[in-house]
């Protein structure tokens, strides 16, 4: 059964009895309302529900489980932590509250490879526990042991896509440059006509720009799977984005009717790369009714840039809607925030498709860890996030920033970057947020940072992969403790710098719900 009305109607339903809740229909109304309110991006609105249950059945590993569920959906991880611990305790043998468990000690920033070992005994055929697993290994500074997992892992399963490029990715961190792939050849060893597999490995190639190495798999797929519209469109895309067809404008048209939103994303950067911002303009417009429209948001600020079309300032609105606060932080609050950051910078190499350039980025999310100073950035960062909220300029309709309803203060992600000498972010933007920042914790000294602008932030400039000439809106200079808050739609980067260390933290906040 699903349960169709609100929080409160289901409270009322609870069972007068104080027998356990499962011999009565109203266990199974609870469970079917909150993967409900989780579809929808309601599950928070449960919390006080689950509460008044837990209170009443307290040993009960189900509603425990349930309010553990309901308190992380709403990033209230520390009281999720408890219950989920409770609900372990209680059933030891029980695989959902073993895996909720070992998934909130990791997002906590905890010690979690014991409790996802112990997880994984009890499901060991789940492979998202492999890949958590591997993860807090990793976390834990055992890469070599996440590694050993993943390679049996995927000796078994050697068709897991994501397993392969994850398994990548680890030897990406680990400094393999170069080698990263050998996973994906070794399955396809195995598994010669994997079509999924072979794609799988292009995509983490061309990630990488790996452009030559990108084109010889792809060669490898066709001899092996014959021709695919799938190949075919791998094949232009590599096409475009390796810069070997910005002479051929017409590249994409013949799959100009197929309504793929990354496909159309690849036919917007590559009008633009050709001189054709207005194919561009119109390509991208024509997303905005699609779920993806905030990856298109930003292509049109450059494209109607391009034609001189006012649309450019109505949408990024530089002077107005980057603002730069002081977060509130005293100098020994930001020496302890640096020293805990750098123990968690422990790869040595970014992420293929991370904006870092020389330099590295944490994994798991930053602000819900447990250690007293992180929680007191966090609380810092929420208020100047509302107040940030509260002095935008009144709603306006089918604006992405000031478009959508406000109140809610939801973190998309968090994360620290850690730069070195001429270390730099490429110019990106975030489309999975609504409200974007950068929070400096630590900088070189002025004489090792370099002349003006070495190491500022600069918003506005395309990537330089498109080869446009568009200046920067705005240059912002970094200081310590400074927040610097924008709109995930504006394109930023920032100037490498001469020497030092450049250690920082960055979030997205989410949408808010409509």
């Amino acid at each position: 059964m699903e349960y169709r009305g609100s929080p409160a109607d289901l409270a009322s339903t609870q069972p007068a009895s104080p027998s356990a809740p499962e011999t009565d229909d109203w266990l199974r109304a609870i469970e079917s309302a909150v993967f409900a309110a989780f579809r929808s991006g309601t599950g928070e609105d449960l919390a006080s529900t689950l509460e008044q249950s837990c209170l009443r059945w307290p040993d009960h590993v189900r509603l425990l489980w349930l309010k553990a569920l309901v308190l992380r959906e709403a990033q209230a991880h520390e009281p999720a932590l408890l219950a989920a611990e409770r609900a372990a305790a209680l059933a030891k043998d029980n695989p959902p509250a073993q895996a909720l468990l070992a998934q909130l000690r990791f997002e906590t920033g905890r010690d979690a490879a014991a409790q996802f070992t112990v997880a994984r005994a009890l499901a060991p055929s789940d492979l998202a526990l492999v890949r958590g697993h591997a993860g807090a290994l990793t976390a834990e500074g055992d890469s070599d042991a996440a590694l050993a997992l993943m390679a049996a892992a995927l000796q078994d399963q050697p068709g897991w896509v994501e397993g392969q490029t994850y398994r990548a990715t680890l030897h990406r961190l680990a400094g393999a440059n170069g080698q990263e792939d050998g996973g994906f050849a070794e399955a396809l060893r195995a598994e010669p006509r994997n079509l999924a597999l072979h794609l799988g490995r292009f995509h983490w190639l061309a990630k990488a720009k790996r452009w030559d190495d990108a084109r010889a798999a792809l060669g490898e797929a066709t001899r092996a799977c014959g021709e695919s519209s799938a190949l075919e469109v791998a094949r232009l895309y590599l096409e475009a984005e390796s810069g070997a067809a910005a002479d051929k404008p017409d590249l994409f048209d013949g799959l100009a009717d197929r309504h793929d939103s990354g496909l159309a994303l690849a036919r917007v950067r590559h009008a633009l790369r050709c001189g054709a911002p207005d194919k561009a303009v119109e390509i991208a417009f024509a997303q905005l009714r699609s779920p993806s429209a905030p990856l298109f948001w930003p292509y049109l600020s450059i494209g109607w840039r391009l034609l001189g079309d006012d649309r450019a300032a109505w949408l990024d609105r530089p002077d107005q809607l980057i603002r730069a606060v002081d977060i509130g932080l005293d100098a020994q609050e930001l020496s302890d925030l640096a020293d805990l950051l750098r123990t968690l910078h422990t790869a040595t190499s970014p992420y293929p498709d991370q904006s870092v350039r020389g330099g590295t980025q944490t994994d798991r999310p930053l602000l819900f860890r447990h250690e007293p100073i992180m929680q007191r950035t966090r609380a810092a960062i929420e208020a100047a996030v509302r107040d940030y909220i509260s002095r935008l300029p009144p709603q306006e309709p089918g604006h992405p920033l000031l478009g959508t309803p406000r109140g809610e203060v939801k973190f998309a992600g968090s994360w620290s970057v850690r730069l070195s000498a001429q270390g730099f972010h490429a110019a990106h933007t975030h489309p999975v947020g609504w409200i974007s920042s950068a929070l400096h914790i630590a900088l070189p000294d002025i004489s090792a940072m370099g002349d003006a602008p070495s190491g500022w932030l600069r918003f506005g400039t395309p990537p330089p992969e498109l080869g446009l000439d568009l200046k920067a809106y705005r240059q912002i200079e970094p200081r310590v403790g400074r927040l610097i808050l924008f709109p995930s739609t504006l394109w930023h980067g920032t100037v490498p710098f001469a020497d030092g260390e450049r250690l920082s933290i960055a979030f997205d906040i989410s949408p808010p719900r409509r």
